[in-house]
């Protein structure tokens, strides 16, 4: 009997089922075969492929800050637009933590680099004294400076300048005959001089750099003050404006200019702002239209007196009489003001307004003719002690308080020099000190003058005497005290030597320069705009406490609520 073959297989069946079997396993062979050729292909082509990609963007963006900046050649543009948002007298807007973090993997993917890098970067360098504050100076055509000096005859049409731009334009000494003064560091300076004292103290400057790659900020030494002085009375506009298009049409040319589009660039024109913003056309219409050009409202202009409407001037101190070589100078010069025997309460130095109205200088000389306590030093066009640096000194140096309200414009040199004598400040418009300088004075006026509104004086006639003399004599040791303190800040050193620890005028302004294109910077490259910012309520931004952008109503709006024109 035939065996049954396990599992009831037949024997042809078993033959066929070997056939069934060889094919299905040559199939699934087959397969295997293409599918790890498929893997393979894959992951050595495709993934190679995108990790050779990957690792050159990472190389690319770790190098291209990295990589120096040649000046030669035509450098990265960037495009900054010429709008308010980049105009705010704020130092920058940093974003919080959180909201950074937000934005992370965003930037990492949309990682960008900037020509400017480099020169953030100088500032992690712990072991480099000027990281962060290195100044590039362009290299003007003479035209522009020197040869305006040659020529010092023609920079006045009322004053010989060549006197006063002797010294490094400090002017010629003052001799200390009556004792006013100390001994060295006098000199009779003209209150217009501030362009050939800036240069000066510029070319000493210990964080110079003939590398513009690695500068926080630009400097333009064009004479400015001294260009528009020449023409102001008796020139067309042609004339007037000539000297500053040619100088934007040089700068756009440089390749500095094109980094940042003229936003780290800044310049001195030692006059009152609207010398420089010439309205219209007209032939009749006042000084030049430099800072209305395109060019000129990417840069930052220093003025002894900048507008309240405007983002791109800044106020900077009057030249004093005082021009310090060094620290002791100054030291010796405090401790003297702070000795003082002071007997006016009150003092004026200046001349009537008949021809203005709104003026309020007529009722302060009265009253100062009118008051036991007052001492008034009458000011003309002609001879008078008001053009005595002695007088004028002696003067504030024998007063608690120095009247000082608005000359032709908002601002007048004879508020520092009072300060410069230990003498508080009283003012009538905050712009004639408190929207100017904010650079340079505390944000608190309180700390250092007394505010006497306009109104009061000109509607009211409030006594200054009575409301001078409501102040505790503690709280006036304390202002005066807070006012010699502010002295080093507000004087320029003279430009042939060098303050040791102390930092002057000059000091002060270049670094608030360098704070705002750094800030400026970090903004850039984090993609932040302010686009609330209106230009109008510049002077409310120069307020702002550090971190807080954003202004509202503001007690002093009635006496900024006209801008001129064409602002």
């Amino acid at each position: 009997m035939r065996r049954r073959p396990v599992g009831g297989v037949l024997p042809d069946q078993t033959k066929n089922s070997s056939k069934n079997h060889n094919s299905r396993l040559f199939c699934l062979a087959s397969l295997s075969a293409i599918f790890w050729f498929l893997f393979l292909y894959f992951h050595f082509v495709v993934l190679a492929h995108n990790r050779n990609n990957n690792y050159d963007l990472l190389q690319s963006t770790k190098l291209a800050p990295s990589l120096p900046f040649n000046h030669e050649s035509t450098p990265t543009h960037l495009t900054i637009p010429n709008d308010s948002q980049t105009h705010s007298r704020k130092f920058g807007f940093r974003k919080s933590h959180h909201d950074r973090d937000g934005d992370h993997d965003t930037r990492i993917r949309e990682k960008k680099s900037f020509p400017f890098e480099r020169a953030l970067r100088t500032s992690d360098n712990m072991s480099d004294p000027c990281g962060g504050r290195y100044i590039y100076v362009h290299h003007l055509p003479s035209r522009f400076n020197k040869d305006m000096l040659k020529e010092c005859k023609s920079l006045s049409l009322w004053t010989n300048m060549c006197k006063f731009t002797s010294n490094a334009g400090l002017g010629p000494p003052l001799e200390n005959v009556e004792g006013v003064f100390s001994d060295e560091g006098w000199y009779a300076t003209n209150q217009f001089a501030v362009d050939v004292i800036f240069s000066n103290r510029m070319k000493q400057y210990e964080c110079l750099t003939q590398d513009s790659s690695i500068a926080a900020a630009i400097f333009v030494p064009f004479y400015a003050g001294f260009d528009i002085a020449r023409y102001l009375w008796g020139y067309n506009i042609s004339m007037r404006d000539a000297a500053s298009l040619e100088l934007v049409n040089w700068l756009m040319k440089r390749p500095e200019w094109n980094i940042m589009n003229g936003k780290d660039h800044f310049l001195v024109g030692g006059r009152i702002t609207w010398d420089f913003r010439r309205l219209s056309e007209e032939e009749s219409d006042w000084g030049n239209k430099l800072l209305f050009l395109p060019a000129a409202k990417n840069m930052s202009m220093l003025v002894v007196e900048s507008s309240p409407w405007n983002a791109n001037d800044f106020g900077i101190p009057y030249p004093t009489y005082f021009h310090p070589a060094k620290d002791a100078d100054v030291f010796k010069w405090q401790d003297r003001m702070r000795r003082l025997d002071r007997k006016w309460l009150f003092s004026f130095a200046g001349a009537p307004r008949p021809g203005n109205p709104k003026s309020i200088r007529g009722h302060l000389i009265n009253q100062c003719r009118n008051s036991r306590v007052g001492k008034l030093l009458e000011c003309d066009f002609g001879e008078s002690k008001c053009h005595s640096p002695s007088s004028i000194m002696q003067m504030f140096q024998s007063s608690i308080f120095c009247l000082q309200p608005q000359g032709d414009s908002y601002t007048r040199r004879s508020a520092f020099d009072s300060m410069l004598a230990g003498c508080i400040p009283v003012f009538f418009h905050p712009g004639s000190a408190y929207t100017q300088y904010t650079w340079h004075l505390p944000k608190t006026y309180t700390k250092y003058s007394v505010f006497i509104p306009e109104d009061d004086i000109r509607k009211r006639n409030i006594s200054i005497e009575e409301r001078l003399s409501q102040i505790p004599p503690e709280q006036v040791k304390i202002m005066r005290e807070e006012v010699i303190s502010l002295i080093p800040r507000l004087v320029y050193a003279d430009p042939r030597s060098k303050l040791e620890t102390l930092k002057d005028a000059f000091d002060v302004s270049v670094q608030a320069i360098i704070d705002k294109v750094t800030n400026l910077r970090k903004d850039i490259i984090e993609g932040h705009t302010d686009k609330n910012f209106i230009e109008e309520n510049s002077w409310k931004y120069a307020l702002l406490d550090e971190g807080k952008h954003e202004v509202g109503p503001h007690e002093w709006d009635p006496f900024f609520s006209k801008p001129k024109d064409g602002t």
